[in-house]
């Protein structure tokens, strides 16, 4: 959107980076694998999203995350209402999903706009929440998170909680958002 050049999906993430592909099969542990797709907003540089995807023990197994999108006036006022899914759904969600080479039995953000990536894919897709915060009548509790299936993924909540469940034995669903903030904050500094 605000990059020069860069149109919507995989051009706008042409500066994507793999900073780390590991996909031996031995890595994936009893062969669950999960994404955790996130965005961080930097007034600097602006709006970057970030991927990652982790075997059942929380091992990375792919990364990546996008040049950063700056939005203008003129497509603040293009776009209207429309701008939050395009940007986080389409522009940002989607084109990380697509460059994936690694199909996780679920996508996992922590953003409430990320969601809007699950019309661009066929994988489930759930919002984790702390349990400190407003968590609502749906979805289920897993460890020291939250989990609110996308409502297209609310059939598959028993499926999706069996996986979590174990994933939580491993890592707390919340820390690879972490590790994806940390990763976008050190490939700004270089």
């Amino acid at each position: 959107m605000g990059n020069r050049g860069a149109g919507p999906g995989k051009a706008a993430v042409r500066a994507t980076e793999r900073l780390m592909s590991m996909q031996q099969a031995e890595s994936r542990g009893d062969g669950g694998v999960f994404g955790f797709l996130t965005a961080v907003d930097t007034p600097t540089h602006g709006l970057f999203g970030g991927y990652l995807v982790v075997d059942s023990l929380g091992r990375p197994l792919e990364f990546h995350c996008t040049a950063p999108v700056k939005v203008t006036r003129a497509q603040q006022i293009l776009y209207g209402p429309t701008l939050h899914g395009h940007l986080h759904g389409q522009q940002i969600g989607g084109a990380l999903l697509a460059e994936s080479r690694i199909a996780p039995s679920v996508v996992l953000t922590d953003h409430d706009g990320m969601l809007h990536v699950r019309s661009h894919t066929k994988l489930p897709v759930a919002l984790v929440r702390p349990l400190d915060g407003e968590l609502g009548a749906v979805g289920f509790t897993v460890g020291a998170a939250h989990v609110c299936p996308h409502p297209n993924d609310a059939a598959d909540e028993p499926v999706l909680r069996e996986r979590l469940i174990a994933l939580a034995a491993a890592v707390d669903l919340r820390e690879p958002f972490e590790r994806i903030r940390a990763a976008i904050d050190e490939a700004q500094r270089h």
